[in-house]
């Protein structure tokens, strides 16, 4: 299983938001995505992710899921 790091920059004042969908709906990962842990910085509106998964396409089609709250980038861990 390969490991990946997720940055969330929250888009200007939707942090709050982001949270009431995840608090409501979960995180939404598609099957073969895993969540290991998170840090988050709510007055720098970021969010990092530690992640693993065989299948980068995954990243992408969650990434969807909340494209309307966060920019994300997605880093390979060697």
């Amino acid at each position: 299983m390969k490991k990946y790091m997720v940055v969330e920059n929250f888009k200007p004042g939707l942090m709050d938001e982001n949270y009431r969908v995840y608090n409501a709906k979960g995180r939404q990962f598609p099957d073969g995505l895993y969540y290991l842990n998170s840090w988050a910085n709510a007055e720098k509106n970021i969010c990092f992710q530690l992640m693993e998964s065989n299948d980068e396409a995954l990243f992408y089609e969650w990434f969807k899921k909340w494209e309307q709250f966060v920019d994300f980038e997605l880093f390979p861990l060697d």
